[in-house]
């Protein structure tokens, strides 16, 4: 027989054991809010393209049971990724992107079945280029038209991949060396061309673009052997200065991460473009 005091032991034991499961229930279930307010930001941060912080804390369940929910702590400020120098980087020509802007691709005037020659004076060396019109005469002809109107001049080379994608990234004049960038362009927009069968070896040089027929200024520079869909317009090669390429990349990206800012400072002090 149960004595009533066995009653009373047993009946405080089953109180306390459906207390600890409701507080494991609420850890899970605090655990998953976090988790799904986490990835929420981690899309916004995508789709906008800046940084988020979130400064709330959500309030503990445990007040339930009658205890007091701590504090959250104070956020702390996010450090500033500290950019270091990369050997034979230097600085940069005095002066800002002109920032042009034009309705409407520009006219045809390159010859369809020349090659042209390019020449990006960087502050960190000088990569020459390749064009073939006769692949991409569209592509050629506005990135032609762009050299000459002095609009790549100045501009940060904003992004750098370096795990899966081997590319480095320029072309958007309103991208500096720490605030995000990807979204500049001339203006206009013009049809992808070259698709078929593309690949991107090391390099190659192609139109970055935000899907199909949103070609503008940006273009990657592939300095590894890279696999990728056949998205992205093909229209060069790297003739001289993969190595200034290649070793930007070595240094990484500010950030520390795979995909970021190159911690080299990249700018394209000048771009010019000759039939040749």
């Amino acid at each position: 027989m149960v004595s009533s005091e066995q009653r009373r032991r047993q009946l405080a034991r089953d109180k306390y054991e459906r207390q600890m499961e409701r507080r494991v229930a609420a850890a899970a279930a605090r655990k998953r809010r976090n988790t799904i307010l986490g990835a929420a930001l981690a899309v916004v941060v995508l789709a906008g393209g800046g940084t988020l912080f979130a400064t709330g804390a959500f309030d503990s369940d445990d007040k339930k049971d009658g205890t007091t929910a701590q504090a959250a702590p104070t956020p702390t400020e996010p450090s500033v990724p500290t950019r270091k120098p990369v050997e034979g980087c230097g600085e940069a020509a005095a002066g800002t992107p002109n920032g042009k802007q034009w309705q409407a691709e520009p006219a045809m005037t390159v010859d369809a079945k020349a090659t042209y020659a390019v020449t990006m004076d960087t502050n960190c060396g000088k990569v020459t280029l390749s064009l073939d019109a006769a692949k991409a005469p569209h592509t050629v002809n506005s990135f032609a038209f762009l050299a000459g109107e002095q609009y790549f001049d100045h501009t940060k080379c904003h992004r750098l991949t370096t795990d899966g994608i081997f590319v480095l990234q320029c072309g958007d004049p309103t991208a500096s060396a720490t605030a995000p960038g990807g979204t500049g362009g001339p203006g206009y927009k013009f049809a992808d061309e070259n698709l078929t069968g593309a690949t991107y070896p090391a390099g190659t040089v192609a139109m970055a673009n935000a899907g199909p027929g949103t070609n503008g200024s940006q273009f990657f520079l592939v300095y590894k052997d890279t696999e990728l869909p056949p998205n992205y317009t093909p229209f060069g090669k790297i003739t001289g200065g993969l190595d200034v390429v290649q070793k930007i990349a070595a240094a990484g990206t500010l950030e520390g991460g795979t995909d970021g800012h190159p911690m080299a400072d990249v700018t394209l002090n000048s771009v010019t473009a000759a039939k040749g």
